[in-house]
C-alpha cells in the first residue's frame, strides 16, 4: 500500500472503525533512520491502534528503525516480506526475502530485542518456483522461533521474474486453504489472512479458520465498507452512521492540515471511492478532480463536492 495508506488516509479510515488496526505504507529502514522522521512517521493520535510497516533486511538497521517507531508511539512493528516491486527487490527487502528465512528471522530477533511492542511479519505463501507447502512453513517457523508475535499472510505467490507488481496482485492464483493449513499447524500463533478479500461477508468466512483478516485494496478503493466493520465483526456501534457524518468529523482535521500548508488534494485523493453506488458519486469525484488540485483549493471544495451526493449516503452500504 505504498503511497496509499499515509496519515491522511488513516485518519479518514479511523473515523469509520474504532477497532480495525491500521497499517502505515511500507517505509524503508534507511528512510526511517536517515530521513525526515516527523514527516515520515508522524501520525494523528486518533489513529491508534496503528502499526508501522518496515522494509529492510539488515538486522541492525531493522532494530534501530523499530525502536524509532516505538518511540514515536506505534502499537506494532510489521516487517514486510511480501512486496514484489523491482525497486524493493533491488534493495533486498520485500518478497525476495522469502528465499532467506534465516535472515528474516535474524531481523525479527533483533527487533524483538529492541522494542516492547509486538513485532509481526507480513509475507507471501512463496515466490517464483518455491513450493508453498515448504516455503511458507519454513519462513513461518523461523520467524516464530525468533519471537514474531503474529504473521500476516498474503495468500498467493509473488512471481519476481516475469510479472509486474500490479500483475502480482491478481495473476498468481489465490490459495486461502494454504493459510488455513498454516494456522492448523501453528495453533498458538496468531495468523491473519490477506489477499483477494473484497467484503466483510468473506472476512467472516475466513475468521472460521484464522485469527484475523487484512483488507487492502477493498478498504482503500471502497472505504464505505469500513462503516460496517465494528458492527459486523465486533458487535459494536460504528463511530459514525454514514459517510456524510464521517466527512463532517473529518473537516477539523482537514482545516488544520491546510493551515499547515498541506494541499487539499493530498487529503482528498483518498476519498475517490467514498460514495460508490450512490447518486451523485460521479459528480463528487469530478468536482474533487477539477477543483481539489488547484493550489488555492480549500475545504469548501470538499463541502461543495459532498453537496452533490444524494441522501442515500445517509447509511452504510451492506458490505
Amino acid at each position: 500500500m505504498m503511497d496509499w495508506t499515509d496519515r491522511h488516509c488513516r485518519v479518514f479510515h479511523r473515523l469509520m472503525t474504532r477497532r480495525a488496526r491500521l497499517y502505515t505504507e511500507m517505509l524503508t529502514t534507511g528512510a526511517v533512520i536517515h530521513g525526515d522522521r516527523q514527516r515520515l512517521l508522524g501520525f494523528d493520535a486518533s489513529e491508534h491502534p496503528v502499526a508501522l510497516q518496515l522494509g529492510g533486511s539488515d538486522p541492525c538497521d531493522l532494530a534501530v528503525a523499530a525502536k524509532i517507531g516505538e518511540d514515536f508511539g506505534y502499537d506494532e512493528i510489521n516487517l514486510n516480506v511480501g512486496c514484489p516491486s523491482d525497486r524493493v527487490r533491488d534493495g533486498r527487502f520485500g518478497a525476495c526475502l522469502m528465499a532467506e528465512p534465516r535472515l528474516v528471522a535474524e531481523g525479527v530477533a533483533a527487533m524483538k530485542r529492541a522494542v516492547r511492542v509486538p513485532v509481526t511479519v507480513k509475507c507471501r505463501i512463496g515466490i517464483d518456483d518455491q513450493d508453498p507447502e515448504v516455503a511458507l512453513d519454513v519462513l513461518a517457523r523461523s520467524v516464530v522461533a525468533a519471537g514474531a508475535d503474529a504473521l500476516v499472510v498474503h495468500a498467493r505467490k509473488a512471481w519476481l521474474n516475469g510479472l509486474s507488481p500490479k500483475e502480482n496482485r491478481d495473476i498468481p492464483p489465490l490459495d486461502h486453504d494454504r493459510v488455513y493449513r498454516l494456522k492448523a499447524a501453528l495453533p498458538d500463533v496468531p495468523i491473519i489472512i490477506n489477499g483477494g478479500i473484497a467484503s466483510l461477508e468473506a472476512a467472516r468466512a475466513h475468521l472460521a479458520h484464522v485469527d484475523g483478516v487484512m483488507l487492502g485494496r477493498a478498504a482503500y478503493q471502497d472505504p464505505w465498507r469500513l462503516l460496517a466493520v465494528d458492527s459486523e465483526l465486533f458487535g459494536e456501534s460504528a463511530p459514525h452512521a454514514a459517510m456524510k457524518d464521517v466527512f463532517a468529523a473529518m473537516m477539523p482535521y482537514i482545516e488544520r492540515e491546510l493551515a499547515r500548508g498541506v494541499r487539499l488534494h493530498s487529503i482528498t485523493r483518498h476519498f475517490v471511492g467514498a460514495f460508490h453506488g450512490v447518486p451523485g458519486a460521479r459528480a463528487f469525484r469530478r468536482h474533487l478532480a477539477e477543483e481539489g488540485g488547484k493550489p488555492d483549493a480549500g475545504v469548501n471544495v470538499l463541502r461543495e463536492a459532498i453537496a452533490l451526493v444524494g441522501d442515500r449516503a445517509a447509511a452504510p452500504i451492506a458490505a
